[in-house]
């Protein structure tokens, strides 16, 4: 049975690398049945692209969402730095599928905008090389990540993210992340949004941000190398979704949740096309 949901958020799925969990991607999305699928960007990661490796997982995923724009979803594919080639046909639109830089949507009355946030990366912006061979050290973290899991599953102990403890140990991840967190959640209160919503640093979260001007509610919807994580929208209510535990994971605040009773080619010819 299909879970109805009013918004899915799913973002840094990098679709072509050896890090990607492209099944639980395909299994996430038959369970559910959302009316409007956000993308938030790095969802085909055309930086470490690699033509000799594209596994029929990843295909599957690129035609679930295809099919699930053919069922009535509207899909909004948002662009990020993976994914920046896709930029240049931001503003098209095929059927329910829709390609931008940023949207905003009215969500019961309260505005939220919907952005990957890698404009507040400098080393994006500015040393660009730099950015993506820190994606290939990436990628091999993981890789080597998941070999140290398999060998800790055997000794029947708990997995071990490496990743993780780099970010939370590294101070300049640290404050990376804070900055980023900081930054957005400025932005929007100081343009009267009630909910921002990024992706790119694969940090899973709902948190109340509050300053002097007022405040909103920053949430990220992580990532689907390490976090397996999503965004949902339903009854008025924000959710975190972690695969891994089939569970939901919500923001106790009560402020926050009142109480209420076709192929790769094919694809890439259509947006040529346009």
């Amino acid at each position: 049975m299909k879970r109805k949901v009013e918004v899915v958020v799913l973002s840094d799925i990098h679709l072509g690398t050896y890090g990607c969990h492209a099944k639980e991607v395909l299994h996430y999305l038959n369970s559910v049945k959302p009316k409007k699928l956000i993308l938030n960007g790095d969802i085909v990661d055309i930086w470490q692209f690699r033509k000799r490796y594209f596994p029929k997982a990843h295909l599957l995923v690129i035609k679930k969402i295809i099919a699930l724009a053919a069922k009535g979803t509207q899909v909004y594919y948002l662009t990020g730095n993976h994914d920046e080639k896709m930029r240049k046909f931001t503003g098209t639109k095929m059927g329910n599928i829709r390609v931008l830089d940023k949207l905003v949507l009215n969500l019961d009355g309260k505005k939220a905008w919907f952005f990957h946030g890698d404009v507040f990366d400098v080393s994006i912006q500015h040393a660009k090389w730099i950015a993506k061979l820190g994606g290939w050290g990436y990628d091999l973290l993981i890789l080597l990540n998941r070999l140290i899991n398999i060998c800790l599953e055997k000794l029947g102990k708990e997995k071990y993210s490496l990743s993780k403890k780099i970010k939370e140990n590294v101070k300049g991840a640290v404050k990376f992340i804070s900055n980023f967190e900081k930054t957005a959640s400025d932005l929007a209160i100081e343009n009267k949004f009630d909910f921002v919503v990024c992706g790119h640093i694969h940090q899973p979260i709902i948190k109340k941000v509050t300053t002097n001007l007022g405040s909103c509610i920053y949430l990220n919807s992580g990532d689907w190398v390490e976090n397996l994580s999503a965004l949902e929208y339903n009854n008025e209510r924000w959710h975190l979704f972690f695969f891994n535990s089939r569970k939901k994971v919500t923001n106790p605040d009560e402020w926050l949740y009142p109480e209420k009773n076709s192929d790769l080619t094919e694809l890439i010819s259509a947006f040529t096309a346009h």
